[in-house]
């Protein structure tokens, strides 16, 4: 067998409990050349590692056949597929409980009621036959292939509680003069098997209706991309479906439509309502050159743009991806929840059997019936559903809630750990700042030689020209007031210092202050102040100077955004330490930490740097969340325990963290790590209501309290509390949804 290994996500049909997903990973698992398998039950699918050359996936479908289940091994729409099947099986369980209620309403009327009426018995097991052996044949058919294959699920509790309370209850219809014989009533439980089939099938059915819910989120993005989009031909304008569109097709968006795939403005402009993706509720301004993405909303305004990514590549589809992936994976504390589930149900078949031995020992004259009464009550309680439900659901839920507030998680661990965090390293460019430089001042000489919009033209035309990258910032600020550049001559790059050019036969120069001293020109006292101010603040100053005096300073920043001093703020309200790392020099980074309230900061540090600082914190035994943008802090971000990636960064950043922001917003960093802290607590809750529901419960199934007060629970309650339990956990996972982030 060689090295070569291939992954494999597949849809999985057919799983009811947490101990099927446990069967069905076993058997995969056991299976020669798989390296790997790991089911997820909420979200029904499993991923395979797998050596090709040893076998293939047709192999591993049957080796699930074979125990009960199925997969779905088409790629291409095998979400829908399982979702097909998913509804036809919905639609079927829905119709089997209705009719199995109907059945079982006059069999629970007759036993409760009407027991002493003639030929009752045998009117209650007509009844209740085709409810077990008809509507409910699906447990004891699993039941049977489980016990095949040596392993037990929820199916195997159902099966042998419901079927021996009937063939105890058919015998004694039958032979009731068996147990006259001995001085007994010869007690039926009919309504006990019929009861419990329909309860766990009603259980089933809201089960499977709230586990829909969780995945809403997805459904919701998905429902963002039009079906069909205006092509741009020669020929003039054709709708086609956006399945058929390709890069660089030319494409048309009017008014109040959705962009159908991600690409470039060339033509027109409008405003584009972005929330979907990023979160912010203010729409963007769109022009020839500005980026689209699926799913957005064009508002006012028609737009033609190219076609850049599209399919499985637009930003929209690698979000869907992204939280599908992230729901199916699983977290630390699921592992050892499967585990449990593993052993669980041989466990309480185990208990059952001691039950009905103890009762045979010390239970006195009606000891067998009674025995045989609390092992079948103790079989339908014990159900491992809600134990298994307790993680993934709060799990998705949290996922789902993150994607609709801009927080893509990768995975569940990410989403485990994150509440733990104590320390937060922030990134300076493109995290705290906009990662873009922006004119933030511009002061004028009090004494102009020419009009001011003259002087702007000339400006603008010099950093026309120029190559530096501050030039393009100046030009963008002059171009929103709407000043066009002067006919400039003889322009000069100036290396390191600027640019000169001649206009109307005089010289002008934009560039450093080095450039000023080699003109030997003077700056005005007041000019001078200002300067100080601007350096002081960390802005770089651009001089824009004739032959005698300096005409205007421009003050350059990258700003900060809007939202990192409160992110800041909310972090230590928090409790939580904030460092920042950056390469940039050390007035620079203390002005920026200064303004967003960042008491710890380091400057000038290299990508390792920033990666060994991480490494220092967990040393000192802190949880590190490492938020960043760049392919400099790729390494930080897979050494720190949480890794955070702005929606606006370099793709390896994005690849290597387990959570991005899409709106690249500080202020999501709180919500992030508040919705860690929300989810973890679902998932707790759940495995307490779960655990302390089978401790409670099967005791008392079992008898504990008979000798006490006489009490024997009916086993038709008990199916009523084992369906009651498993809604009660994926209902309080779907609260998540409702939960506030702030």
């Amino acid at each position: 067998m060689n090295n070569n290994i291939e992954r494999i996500s597949m849809p999985v049909l057919g799983m009811t409990c947490a101990s099927c997903a446990v069967s069905v990973e076993s058997i995969l698992g056991a299976q020669e050349g798989v390296d790997k398998a790991e089911v997820n039950y909420a979200t029904q699918s499993v991923k395979v590692s797998y050596h090709p050359d040893a076998i293939q996936p047709e192999a591993l479908q049957k080796a699930v056949q074979s125990i009960g289940y199925d997969l779905i091994l088409e790629q291409d729409g095998a979400k829908e597929l399982q979702e097909e099947a998913q509804k036809n099986n919905y639609e079927d369980l829905k119709k089997r409980m209705i009719y199995s209620s109907v059945l079982a309403i006059p069999v629970v009327i007759i036993g409760m009621f009407f027991m002493d009426m003639p030929n009752g018995n045998y009117y209650m097991m007509a009844l209740t036959a085709p409810i077990l052996f008809f509507f409910g044949k699906s447990f004891f058919i699993n039941a049977w292939k489980q016990a095949k294959n040596g392993t037990a699920n929820m199916d195997t509790l159902v099966a042998l509680s419901t079927g021996i309370a009937y063939v105890f209850s058919a015998f004694n219809t039958f032979n009731p003069e068996f147990w006259h014989n001995r001085g007994l009533h010869p007690h039926v439980y009919f309504e006990a098997a019929a009861v419990v089939i329909v309860f766990i099938m009603l259980g089933k059915l809201l089960e499977e209706k709230a586990k829909s819910n969780t995945s809403s989120a997805i459904k919701k993005l998905m429902g963002l991309q039009p079906k069909t989009v205006m092509l741009i031909t020669e020929h003039g304008e054709k709708e086609i479906p956006v399945a058929d569109v390709h890069i660089n097709d030319q494409l048309l968006v009017r008014s109040g439509e959705k962009i159908p795939v991600d690409g470039e403005v060339y033509d027109g402009s409008s405003y584009v309502d972005e929330s979907m993706i990023t979160g912010e509720p203010i729409a963007v301004s769109k022009t020839a050159g500005d980026k689209v993405f699926a799913g957005t909303i064009n508002q006012k305004g028609s737009f033609k743009f190219r076609a850049e990514k599209v399919g499985g590549e637009t930003m929209l589809a690698q979000i869907i991806k992204l939280v599908q992936d992230a729901q199916g994976s699983k977290a630390p504390v699921q592992k050892l929840v499967d585990k449990i589930a593993g052993i669980f149900v041989p466990i309480v078949i185990l208990i059952a059997i001691i039950s009905l031995g103890a009762w045979l020992v010390f239970g006195g004259e009606h000891a067998f019936t009674q025995g045989l009464l609390a092992m079948v009550t103790v079989l339908v309680i014990a159900c491992p559903c809600a134990l298994g439900l307790a993680t993934p659901t709060a799990i998705m839920v949290g996922i789902g809630k993150g994607a609709e507030n801009g927080i893509l998680i990768k995975d569940a661990e990410a989403l485990e750990s994150g509440y733990k965090v104590n320390a937060v390293i922030l990134d300076k460019t493109g995290t705290i700042t906009e990662g873009k430089p922006e004119v933030t001042h511009v002061e004028w000489a009090n004494e102009l030689p020419k009009d001011k919009k003259v002087l702007q033209e000339v400006l603008i035309a010099l950093e026309q020209t120029s190559e530096h990258p501050l030039a393009e910032a100046i030009v963008r600020n002059l171009k929103n007031d709407g000043i066009k550049g002067a006919a400039v001559t003889d322009f000069e790059s100036l290396t390191g210092k600027g640019v000169m050019a001649v206009f109307e036969g005089e010289k002008y120069w934009a560039g450093s202050h080095k450039m000023l001293t080699d003109q030997n020109v003077q700056v005005a006292a007041a000019l001078q102040e200002r300067v100080a101010e601007l350096q002081q603040l960390a802005q770089t100053v651009i001089y824009f100077t004739n032959a005698t005096q300096v005409l205007a300073i421009v003050s350059i920043a990258d700003q900060i955004k809007a939202g990192s001093a409160k992110a800041v703020a909310a972090l230590k309200h928090a409790g939580i330490e904030v460092y920042m790392l950056t390469g940039d020099n050390q007035q620079t980074a203390a002005s920026v930490s200064g303004q967003v309230g960042i008491d710890h900061f380091q400057a000038e540090v290299l990508p390792s740097d920033k990666s060994d600082f991480v490494k220092k914190l967990q040393a000192q035994g802190k949880v590190v969340a490492m938020i960043g943008d760049g392919i400099n802090d790729s390494q930080a971000l897979a050494q720190a325990d949480v890794s955070i990636a702005m929606g606006k960064g370099s793709d390896i950043a994005i690849d290597v963290a387990k959570i991005t922001l899409v709106s690249s917003d500080l202020q999501q960093v709180p919500k992030a790590l508040r919705l860690s802290k929300l989810t973890v607590r679902t998932i707790r809750q759940n495995l307490f209501w779960a655990f302390i529901y089978n401790l409670i419960g099967i005791p008392i199934a079992a008898g504990l309290l008979y000798p006490f007060n006489g009490f024997l629970l009916n086993p038709m309650i008990a199916g009523a509390a084992m369906a009651l339990s498993s809604v009660s956990v994926v209902s309080n996972s779907l609260r998540l949804k409702f939960a506030k982030l702030i």
